[in-house]
């Protein structure tokens, strides 16, 4: 584990604050399942194994704790939260209804050339990565390509808040990959939301956008199933059922 996150850190920017960067190492790796939900983390050993003060640390486990990663328990320690079906489809529905608005207005106003050259450059790199497997590769160039629509029509601010609510809804999305949802899959998704921009068809852009958004609701009660040990006890069939009409 220690050498994942030191392989981490390396790879953040050494111009950041140490508190913003040992931040953005431990979300990773929580997500990515590196620190595994229910896992206690220890303050002393994290600053020992970054060669940092604990204060930095105390204050990105502030920061986890308020992003619903982390529970810090007073006298007891701090521990990675289990995965909340809940908080999971809470954040899908506010990053569905951002991604909507966002390809309806690329749809509408239409794209530059340049930008949507570099749309299909994602695309042909993420049918790169089926035949190695390489799903983390696919991870990050699936958050490219949804970065780069937002900022395509200059909504940065959107972005922005989708990173904000989906932490728990990323920890299932890289969970599911490859069983739940093969890379294929999504690839094609990715591909309809593309050609809908470049037909200039609304309405089409945003059912793409749609059916891409809810293919969680798939993958969600398969992989309760398959790893009960990472997520809370909850019942949230009725959810499930609602976000899908």
């Amino acid at each position: 584990m220690n050498t994942t996150l030191k392989t981490l850190w390396r790879e953040t920017n050494d111009a950041e604050s140490v508190r913003q960067r040992l931040y953005q190492v431990l979300r990773q790796s929580i997500i990515h399942m590196v620190l595994a939900p229910g896992q206690a983390l220890s303050e002393k050993e994290i600053a020992e194994t970054f060669a940092v003060s604990r204060q930095p640390v105390r204050e990105a486990f502030i920061r986890l704790s308020e992003a619903g990663l982390v529970e810090v328990r007073p006298q007891r320690g701090t521990y990675v939260v289990k995965i909340s079906q809940r908080a999971v489809l809470e954040a899908r529905f506010v990053r569905e209804a951002i991604e909507v608005a966002v390809v309806r207005s690329a749809a509408a106003k239409g794209l530059k050339a340049l930008e949507l050259a570099e749309l299909h450059e994602l695309l042909d790199r993420q049918r790169r990565c089926i035949d190695p497997h390489d799903f983390d590769r696919f991870y990050r160039l699936d958050e490219d390509f949804h970065r780069t629509l937002a900022l395509a029509i200059g909504q940065q601010a959107a972005w922005k808040v989708t990173q904000e609510v989906k932490a728990q809804f990323d920890r299932v999305r890289y969970l599911s990959v490859p069983d739940s949802t093969p890379i294929p899959r999504l690839i094609d998704q990715h591909a309809a939301i593309v050609a809908a921009i470049e037909a200039r068809d609304v309405e089409g852009a945003e059912q793409a956008m749609r059916l891409h958004q809810r293919e969680i609701l798939q993958s969600l009660p398969d992989l309760v199933r398959r790893f009960p040990e990472m997520f809370e006890a909850q019942q949230v069939d009725s959810l499930i059922m609602e976000a899908s009409q």
